[in-house]
């Protein structure tokens, strides 16, 4: 199968998922470009995009070579009540940023707002409804293709976030940042689910904070509570590009260590190759990555599920399937590497022998 080449008929949302489509989302920002030097830890705001423009552009464009469908804005932590007078220029200039790179293959931007930091204090609807509303003028004026309410503890300021963003008639959807025990206040994934749905969500799931085999538990609560609920969504999963098994009700943020010392936790091509397939066999359909997961990650869902989706991603013609492309190194224990089997039954060592395999969250 030969990586496809040049933009292809550009489709909505609805209209690929509706059709069984798989949609490959796009993967880490902050993280990754805290690495990178132009993200500050603690803070997580994004005027990178207004700051350094060509590092975010250059992200983007590695996602969509490595087979992303959706170029999301970069805006996560973008609201009035974080960014204070920038909050117009950063949602303006990630929407244009998004937009630019999209147009360049076939891919969808998405407008997207998260969890504000009033909701853990003041719960105060209209306020928050209010900050949601800015930000959706923003994605409006820029004529985005879909709407995105990612990363909330809470299923009461989520569902105030989809009623939000339903106001522009656009697509959206809604993904929670919780684990298989549900959000902050006891509610449990499939009531989430159930939820977001009625608010208006067309595609809901969960993304961050949690590892891959984590949020797949949690992804098969939601399709349950729904299908008892008779109500019908398409599905959405963007984990970690981490190994989390260790982590409590709060995710990934109350291990010891976040941010800086994840590194031995990054999950392999092969793992993501079989959290795409296992997402899929679960009848998830828009399948991505959240914090850790980097361009090569997201290649590897493209490859995975490249039979079903017909084609394989550019970023494919320097990566043979499976190592095949070990088959021409000059030593012969490396070119029997090259092959599934090698990879797939791989227990890898992390190079740490002081190190204990699992931590202790500290909350």
């Amino acid at each position: 199968m030969a990586p496809t080449r040049g933009p292809r008929v550009k489709k909505g949302l609805l209209e690929r998922l509706d059709s069984g489509e798989v949609v490959v989302g796009d993967g880490s920002f902050l993280l990754t470009l805290e690495k990178r030097g132009y993200v500050k830890a603690g803070l997580w705001t994004p005027e990178a995009v207004v700051e350094h423009p060509d590092a975010v552009r250059q992200l983007h464009m590695e996602f969509l070579r490595a087979g992303s469908d959706v170029m999301q804005t970069f805006t996560f932590s973008a609201s009035e009540d974080n960014m204070g007078s920038q909050w117009e220029a950063v949602n303006t200039a990630a929407c244009d940023l998004a937009r630019e790179v999209a147009d360049k293959g076939d891919a969808l931007v998405a407008g997207g707002i998260c969890q504000t930091s009033l909701y853990a204090h003041h719960k105060d609807e209209v306020r928050i409804k209010k900050l949601f509303r800015l930000q959706l003028e923003i994605f409006a004026r820029k004529n985005v293709d879909f709407l995105i309410a990612e990363y909330f503890e809470h299923a009461v300021e989520a569902v105030w976030a989809v009623e939000v963003l339903k106001e522009s008639g656009k697509p959206v959807a809604a993904t929670m940042c919780i684990g298989p025990e549900g959000d902050m206040h006891g509610v449990t994934p499939g009531e989430c689910a159930v939820k977001l749905v009625k608010a208006g969500a067309s595609v809901v799931g969960v993304n961050c904070q949690f590892g891959p085999w984590t949020s797949l538990k949690t992804m098969s609560l939601m399709k349950e509570a729904l299908q008892a609920a008779g109500l019908k969504a398409h599905f959405m999963v963007q984990s970690l590009g981490f190994h989390m098994p260790d982590c409590g009700k709060g995710g990934f943020l109350d291990l010891p260590e976040y941010p800086f010392v994840l590194e031995p936790r990054v999950a392999t091509r092969w793992d993501i190759q079989k959290y795409a397939r296992e997402a899929y066999n679960l009848g998830v359909r828009y399948i991505g990555g959240c914090c850790g997961f980097e361009p090569y990650h997201i290649r590897a869902i493209a490859e995975e599920l490249a039979p079903e989706r017909g084609f394989l991603p550019l970023a494919s013609e320097k990566h043979g399937s499976w190592g095949s492309g070990l088959s021409t190194h000059t030593k012969p224990w490396i070119r029997a590497r090259a092959r599934r089997e090698y990879w797939e039954n791989l227990r890898p060592a992390s190079g740490r022998p002081l190190c204990p395999s699992l931590s202790k969250p500290d909350a």
